[in-house]
C-alpha cells in the first residue's frame, strides 16, 4: 500500500435549490430552477490522518435528461440517484489514489447502481448514463478535495508519481496501454507555477435571451444585473460569446448569429462560438449556415472560433460522419463525450475537439483530456452553469488544460447571487472584469476551496445556510 494512499470514512449529502433570475433554454426546454447537489467526503491513510473534501454539481435536469417526460419527476430521480451514491460512496472500500479510486467507482459501483435503478422501468424512464456520471461527479470532486486536504497539497499536483500508484496505461484499454505507459496526468496538465492567473470568460446567450430593447418582449428583470446583451458586454468588458441555436429552425438560427456577429463588431468583442445542443440530424443543416455566414458577413465568419455538439449526445446510436462540418470550422464533442471512448469513435467520425467538464467527473475529465492531447484534439471547457464551489475547479480544469480559448462561466448571469458567499473569498473568481475571470485567489490545498475561510465570512454577514443535509 502506498503511503499516499486513502479510503473512504464518510460521506455527507445536501441539496441547495435555485430559482433563476432569468430563463435558460437548453435545447427545447426552458429552466427557471435547478437543485444543487453538494457531498462532504472524509479520507483516511493507513495511519489514520483524515482530511475532508468538498464536491458540488448542479443537477440540471434539462441538460443530463432531455425529453418529454415531467421535469419534476426526471429532478427527483436524479436526487434519489444522489442519495444512492452517498450510501455507496460511505460502504466503499477502495484504496488509492484519486484517479484510481474514482476510475473503478464509475466502472463499477456506479455502473451496478445505475443499473439497479433503471431496473424494471419502461423503456422510456430509463435514466441516461450522462446523468449517473453528473450525479457521481460531485463525490468525484469531493474524493480530490479530500486528497490535498489530507496530504497539505495542491491536489492538482498530486496526479503523478510517487502519489498514483499506477501511470496512464492502467486507465486504458488495448491499444493504448504502450502509448500511455511511462505516462501520467501532469504531463498533459499545466503545474500551478505554468497556468494563467487569469482567463477570458466566455458569455451565454441562450435562445431566449434579451438582444436589445427592439427584439425583446417579454418582462425586462430590474434586479440591478445587467440585462440586454450590450449591457453585458460593456460592464464586464466581454471578449468572447456563446450563441445557442435552435438546431431545428435553420431561419431563426442563421439570424440569430448574424444579430449577435453584428453587436460582437461594434462592441469589439473577438469571439464568438455557436451551440447547436444536439438537435441536428444533418450536417448540411450546420454547413449551409457556415457558407452562408462565410458569404454573406465574412468577418463574422471569422470570429466564430468554433462549433459545439450540434448532433444528438447518443454518438453510437447517431454515427453521423461530420467531416463536411469540421472541414469549415473546429467541431467539438460535449454531451457525446462521455469518456475516451467516446473521443475515439467521434474522431473517426470527424470530430476535431472536445469540451471537458468537471460534471462528468473530474476523473473521467483528466482521462478525456489526456487522451484526446495524445492525439491532437483540441479542448474547451464548458460551464453547467456552475454556482458555488462548483465554479472552482471548473474554472481550474480550463486553466490547467490549455484550452483552445478560455473557460465559458456563465453562473453569474443566471443566479449571480446564490454564490455571495463564495465570492467573499473569491471576488475576481465570480465576476467577470474585462473579459476575464482571476484565479489568484486559489487555496494552497485541496482544490483550492478555502471552505473554512467561505464559511466563517457567510457566518460574520449572517448569512442564512441554504443547503439542507439529507
Amino acid at each position: 500500500m502506498n503511503q499516499y494512499d486513502i479510503t473512504v470514512k464518510e460521506c455527507e449529502l445536501y441539496f441547495c435549490p435555485i430559482k433563476t433570475r432569468v430563463p435558460l433554454k437548453f435545447g427545447t426546454e426552458v429552466t427557471t430552477h435547478v437543485v444543487s447537489a453538494r457531498t462532504c467526503i472524509t479520507v483516511k491513510t493507513a495511519d489514520d490522518t483524515t482530511g475532508i473534501g468538498w464536491g458540488e454539481t448542479p443537477l440540471s435536469v434539462a441538460w443530463v435528461w432531455p425529453g418529454t417526460l415531467s421535469y419534476s419527476y426526471r429532478q427527483q430521480r436524479l436526487q434519489d440517484f444522489c442519495v444512492l451514491l452517498r450510501n455507496a460512496w460511505k460502504g466503499n472500500s477502495f484504496q488509492g489514489h484519486p484517479m484510481e479510486i474514482g476510475h473503478r467507482f464509475i466502472h463499477e459501483q456506479l455502473r451496478d447502481v445505475w443499473v439497479q435503478s433503471n431496473e424494471g422501468m419502461e423503456e422510456s424512464l430509463l435514466m441516461p448514463w450522462l446523468a449517473a456520471l453528473v450525479c457521481n461527479s460531485l463525490f468525484d470532486l469531493a474524493l480530490h478535495d479530500a486528497y490535498g486536504m489530507c496530504h497539505r497539497i495542491d491536489s492538482w499536483e498530486t496526479l503523478c508519481a510517487p502519489y498514483m500508484n499506477y501511470d496512464l496505461s492502467w486507465f486504458y484499454s488495448e491499444p493504448y496501454r504502450a502509448l500511455f505507459t511511462g505516462k501520467y496526468p501532469s504531463d498533459y496538465l499545466l503545474s500551478r507555477q505554468e497556468m494563467p492567473k487569469e482567463l477570458f470568460a466566455w458569455h451565454l446567450i441562450g435562445a431566449n435571451d434579451a438582444i436589445d430593447e427592439l427584439s425583446f418582449s417579454g418582462d425586462v428583470v430590474e434586479d440591478g444585473y445587467p440585462f440586454y446583451l450590450c449591457e453585458w458586454i460593456r460592464r464586464d468588458g466581454l471578449l468572447c460569446l456563446k450563441v445557442k441555436l435552435t438546431g431545428i429552425d435553420s431561419v431563426w438560427d442563421y439570424e440569430r448569429l448574424t444579430v449577435v456577429g453584428k453587436i460582437a463588431r461594434q462592441e469589439n468583442v473577438e469571439w464568438l462560438t455557436a451551440d447547436f445542443n444536439c438537435t441536428v440530424k444533418d450536417p448540411a443543416y450546420v454547413c449551409d449556415i457556415l457558407d452562408r455566414l462565410l458569404h454573406e458577413y465574412p468577418d463574422i465568419y471569422a470570429r466564430l472560433l468554433y462549433v459545439e455538439q450540434p448532433f444528438p449526445y447518443d454518438i453510437e446510436a447517431y454515427p453521423i460522419d461530420v467531416h463536411a462540418v469540421s472541414a469549415r470550422k473546429p467541431l467539438f464533442m460535449d454531451e457525446s463525450a462521455h469518456d475516451w471512448h467516446y473521443l475515439e469513435y467521434g474522431r473517426k467520425l470527424g470530430w476535431t475537439g472536445v469540451a471537458l467538464k468537471t460534471c462528468k467527473t473530474l476523473t473521467g475529465a483528466l482521462l478525456s483530456l489526456c487522451w484526446a492531447k495524445e492525439h491532437g484534439m483540441t479542448l474547451m471547457v464548458q460551464d453547467l452553469t456552475n454556482p458555488m464551489l462548483a465554479q472552482i475547479p471548473h474554472v481550474q480544469l480550463a486553466a490547467r488544460a490549455g484550452t483552445i480559448m478560455g473557460v465559458e462561466t456563465n453562473a453569474m448571469q443566471f443566479y449571480p447571487e446564490i454564490s455571495c458567499n463564495e465570492q467573499r473569498i473569491h471576488p475576481s473568481l465570480y465576476r467577470r472584469t474585462h473579459g476575464c475571470v482571476q484565479l489568484d485567489s486559489l487555496g494552497a490545498y485541496g482544490l483550492g476551496y478555502r471552505y473554512d475561510e467561505i464559511e466563517k465570512a457567510r457566518i460574520d454577514a449572517g448569512v442564512e445556510e441554504l443547503w439542507k443535509k439529507v
